[in-house]
C-alpha cells in the first residue's frame, strides 16, 4: 500500500520553518515500511533546505522514502501533479484525531493513528503492544 505522510503537524509538532519535536511516529512508520508499505512524503515543505531537513528527519531515523510529493509509478497512469497513495496520514486529514501540543498548533495523535492501522490490518497486534506513546504525555 502506498501512504501518503505530512510532515508538520503530522510527524512532528508544527514548528515550521524548524523541525519540530517528536510525537511518536517514529515507531509506527517504521512498522509500516517493515510490513511492505511504501511511504510518500507529501509536504507543503517545498524550498530547498526546508525539504531536505524533513528529509534528513526521515534519513536520521532510517524511515525510507517510497518518493516525495509524487507517487514514482503515477506517470505510467496520469499527468496529475497530485500524488496518489492509498491512504492519507495527515493531521488536517477529516476525522485524525489530535493533541493539543502546548505552544504548538495540534497534531496528530499517533496513538489513534496506530490503533487504526490495526484494525486496518497495516500494523500487527505485537507491534502496537510495544509502542510507547508516553511522548504525547508531555506534548
Amino acid at each position: 500500500m502506498n501512504i501518503l505522510i505530512d510532515f508538520d503537524g503530522t510527524c512532528v509538532t508544527h514548528e515550521f520553518p524548524y523541525v519540530g519535536q517528536e510525537i511518536g511516529a517514529t515507531q509506527v512508520l517504521r512498522d509500516l515500511v517493515k510490513n511492505g508499505h511504501q511511504l510518500i512524503l507529501f509536504t507543503m515543505r517545498a524550498e530547498d533546505c526546508y525539504l531536505n531537513e524533513a528529509l534528513d528527519w526521515f534519513k536520521e531515523r532510517e524511515i525510507p522514502l517510497y518518493g516525495v510529493n509524487v507517487n514514482p509509478e503515477q506517470s505510467k497512469f496520469t499527468t496529475s501533479p497530485k500524488a496518489y497513495g492509498d491512504l492519507l496520514i495527515d493531521d488536517i486529514a477529516l476525522g485524525t484525531q489530535k493533541l493539543n501540543c502546548r505552544f504548538h498548533r495540534p497534531c496528530v495523535d499517533w496513538k489513534w493513528v496506530a490503533e487504526m492501522l490495526l484494525q486496518q490490518k497495516l500494523l500487527t497486534q505485537e507491534q502496537y503492544d510495544v509502542y510507547d506513546f508516553s511522548l504525547q504525555e508531555i506534548l
